[in-house]
């Protein structure tokens, strides 16, 4: 599903307008979708008070064709003019000749009736400003989103529904008005906005929900920035064949953990197994074996001992890969000179054809060299925080977050690479620009460990058979879905990254069911 900037929005609807699809026609399809999605939402309308905020624009136009739509299904409705709207506005029009008389909220006496309405309220929509918006909210737009707000201070079960961008939210950056409008509920109409998925834009829009207008889905073909979806996924999931054995589903070999670490080496290879990887192989120190093998006892053991040099490590990790369909370096390695001298080595010197994911301190090591991106296979994929990617870039974490769509593409342009950078809506970029986006950003996963759960995934799609961009595209959306899953069994606070490995095949099943 791809993913729009307000350009690419008015292109799009342009060309509707020169191929025969009039404004009024996609007013018509974005309202009734938006009053088909808010129903579904709050379990019917019928019987509830519904307050609909009518901006200037079209965005107030789709607003009036919503709220006839909650009229004719028996909700009571309260329509709130936030502007002038001339008479002759047919959607209007059709509001009036239902009895619906709006209240001009612009005046002193149509205020009133708005606080008045608000405090019996149950779902406000917000069809003020949407995609269009250039300039601070002020005045009695202004006025009108502040009466909202206290309403919904005073009374937390009021329900606010964004008729495709929350009022405030830029469609571009994601930059929010101190004076905008959170919603609860967000219907994006024919395509999601870029802003949706950066903060505090993503903040603000709540739940996302993308509602189809009727602009047939080729016109944004050209577009190199898309949101991930289940139905995307279940189509790179690898087969499994009736008469498969484990061969069949790939070996992975992983580079992981250390006496301080040791847990990133057991969730990351723990991953993999439960994504289907068919024979995991750790290389690793004895402490982190024994350690790892009292909790998966599927997996085989490269061992590494402490007294051999970087040298006899590295031939140990080559020879024991030989026969591997993927590896995995970084997770949990530590900081130690020759453990980096060890990753380096395996990542840049050997020049291996297996595929690779790099996470953690393989990406510290990395950057610690110069030129690195040059000497790294093109089949990797990078999986960096935005600490590490501020490491590799050597810019600031702040600077990476202000724009961290424009900051993964470059980054994987530059180096040639398959960028992940993680977090609340991770990002995956490659070489030529094109970008997907996750719809999960989910604080359950703030915690320590669910990146090496991610880079198993990755690698262990990878060791399957995926292409390494459709490993990493699956891999970022199962993690964030047995995320989700989680965040619906245990809360917010308190899901542990181990918690998620059961939920990996649950979450692999249920991107096959959708």
């Amino acid at each position: 599903m791809k993913i729009v900037n307000s350009a690419e929005m008015r292109e799009i609807e342009g060309r509707c307008e020169a191929e025969g699809i009039p404004t009024s026609q996609l007013m018509e399809n974005a309202g009734r979708a938006f009053a088909e999605e808010v129903r579904e939402w709050v379990e019917g309308v019928t019987g509830k008070n519904v307050v609909v905020l009518v901006g200037p624009g079209n965005n107030g136009g789709d607003g009036l064709v919503a709220a006839r739509y909650f009229h004719d299904w028996i909700a009571n409705v309260t329509v709130c003019l936030c502007s002038s709207r001339s008479e002759s506005d047919p959607n209007l029009k059709l509001v009036i000749e239902r009895g619906l008389a709006p209240i001009a909220g612009y005046e002193e006496e149509g205020m009133g009736a708005l606080r008045d309405a608000l405090r019996s309220a149950e779902v406000v929509v917000d069809a003020v400003l949407g995609t269009g918006r250039s300039r601070p909210i002020s005045g009695n737009i202004g006025a009108i989103v502040s009466e909202v707000g206290k309403a919904k201070e005073s009374n937390p079960n009021l329900r606010v529904a964004a008729m495709d961008l929350p009022s405030g939210v830029d469609a571009d950056s994601g930059r929010g008005d101190p004076a905008g409008l959170s919603a609860d509920l967000t219907v994006a109409l024919g395509h999601p906005k870029v802003g949706m998925f950066a903060f505090p834009g993503a903040s603000m829009t709540g739940r996302l929900v993308v509602a189809d207008i009727g602009i047939p889905e080729e016109w944004a073909k050209h577009i190199s920035l898309e949101m991930l979806t289940g139905e995307r996924v279940r189509e790179l999931l690898p087969k499994r064949p009736a008469d498969a054995h484990k061969g069949t589903f790939g070996r992975l070999v992983a580079l992981a953990g250390s006496g301080q670490y040791v847990g990133a080496a057991y969730l990351a290879c723990a991953a993999a197994t439960r994504v289907g990887a068919g024979l995991v192989t750790l290389a690793c120190s004895p402490v982190v074996r024994s350690i790892v093998a009292s909790r998966a006892a599927e997996v085989t053991y490269i061992p590494l001992g402490e007294s051999s040099g970087v040298e006899e490590w590295k031939t140990a990790v080559e020879q024991g890969a030989l026969e591997a369909d993927a590896l995995l370096v970084g997770c949990g390695l530590g900081r130690e000179e020759r453990v980096w001298d060890l990753a380096k080595g395996l990542l840049l010197d050997s020049r291996g054809t297996q595929p690779t994911v790099v996470d953690a301190d393989g990406l510290n090591a990395l950057a610690s060299e110069g030129e690195w991106w040059e000497k790294l296979g093109t089949e990797a994929v990078l999986t960096p925080h935005p600490g590490e990617m501020s490491r590799l870039l050597e810019v600031s974490t702040s600077e990476i977050q202000k724009d961290r769509i424009g900051i993964a593409r470059e980054a994987a342009r530059h180096w040639g690479k398959i960028v992940v950078l993680k977090g609340a809506h991770t990002v995956v970029a490659r070489a030529d620009g094109h970008a997907v986006v996750s719809p999960f950003a989910n604080p359950a996963l703030a915690s320590a460990g669910t990146g090496d759960v991610l880079a198993g995934t990755i690698a262990g799609l990878m060791a399957q058979g995926l292409g390494a961009w459709e490993a990493a595209m699956a891999g970022v959306y199962l993690h964030g879905l047995a995320g989700e899953m989680g965040r619906e069994e245990v809360g917010e606070a308190g899901l542990l990254a181990s918690d998620l490995l059961p939920l990996l095949p649950r979450a692999v099943r249920g991107v096959g069911e959708e």
